[in-house]
């Protein structure tokens, strides 16, 4: 067995993402509270809003089933896999 290290070569990073062609979006699966439809939206889908309090902190959609307008209030776990899944957020700050 030999010190070298014959065959190998210094990785890239074009190199090491060059077989990748595509990444799957991210989904999320919802269900709507009237309609009682579940389904998987992409982010796009959802709107997010970061209020100053929990009650003014949620998310939205519109039911792909039946049209109607869907808020649920969203919590600091539900607004860090949202906006880590690239749900856009809407920051609302409160006057001074």
């Amino acid at each position: 067995m030999s010190g070298s290290m014959s065959g190998t070569s210094e990785m890239t990073v074009a190199s090491a993402f060059s077989g990748m062609t595509r990444v799957d979006p991210v989904v999320f699966k919802a269900a709507c509270p009237d309609c009682r439809a579940g389904f998987e939206l992409a982010a796009s889908a959802l709107r997010l809003v970061v209020g100053a309090t929990h009650r003014t902190t949620f998310y939205s959609f519109t039911c792909p089933e039946c049209g109607v307008a869907v808020r649920k209030p969203a919590g600091e776990r539900i607004v860090e896999l949202l906006t880590g899944g690239g749900v856009r957020a809407l920051r609302l700050h409160s006057a001074i």
